[in-house]
């Protein structure tokens, strides 16, 4: 059966998964936008940034993140210098890890919505004289939910799959940065495989799962995804 310490791993993950998932919806969509729209000579650089957490072993971009946000880091001394301190090690190091992994499954679903739907209704809704914004939020939203939906899902279900950033950037803090995937690793790493068994087990039901929701309610987001 589960111990406490797994139950606590668990809550820990999905925290992690829903705060990225939120976080990724919001700086993906005027990314994706972007990617949607523009002709810029950057579309593909910023296209292949964006699709690198893809190819790259998880390892690396951990350990680069780990560089960037330790304390001789632009960027843990930019958090040092705001009081907030080095985030490797913490939970928000995590969510920034988090974000830059997953980054890709969330913004390419979004993107390929906002590409499928055309110019027709953008042209139709600036004849009406809606604004940029009113047509952005009054039509192109509502058209591209089913990407939001693959996307959410995606981003949520990679983000729960995660071990080798959150490893480089959380380590294995009980209660603070030990995850499911990492929690897996101890028991078998401790040749505790009933343990292991069963969060490994989890793991795959909540994967199909997922997978059964995507293709169920979303049949066309399976194949843009």
């Amino acid at each position: 059966m589960l111990t406490a310490t797994d139950w606590s791993a668990i809550r820990l993950t999905f925290e992690l998964a829903g705060v990225t998932t939120l976080l990724l919806l919001v700086l993906g969509t005027p990314i994706a936008w972007w990617l949607a729209r523009t002709r810029s000579a950057w579309k593909g650089a910023v296209g292949a940034v964006v699709a690198l957490p893809i190819v790259l072993p998880p390892t690396v971009i951990g350990f680069y993140l780990l560089v960037a946000m330790g304390p001789n880091g632009s960027v843990g001394k930019l958090t040092e210098s705001l009081g907030l301190g080095v985030l490797p090690f913490t939970f928000a190091g995590l969510v920034v890890a988090s974000v830059f992994y997953s980054l890709p499954f969330v913004v390419q679903p979004i993107q390929n919505a906002f590409e499928a739907i055309g110019e027709r209704p953008l042209e139709a809704a600036a004849t009406l004289r809606a604004s940029p914004m009113d047509t952005f939020f009054s039509v192109v939203l509502p058209l591209a939910r089913p990407g939001y939906l693959t996307a959410t899902v995606l981003g949520f279900a990679h983000t729960v799959g995660e071990f080798g950033v959150v490893l480089m950037i959380g380590g294995n803090i009980p209660d603070k940065t030990r995850v499911v995937s990492v929690q897996i690793y101890d028991h078998v790493e401790a040749m505790d495989y009933a343990q292991a068994h069963w969060l490994a087990a989890g793991m795959v039901v909540f994967s199909f799962a997922v997978l059964l929701l995507l293709y169920t309610l979303n049949p066309t987001g399976r194949r843009r995804a």
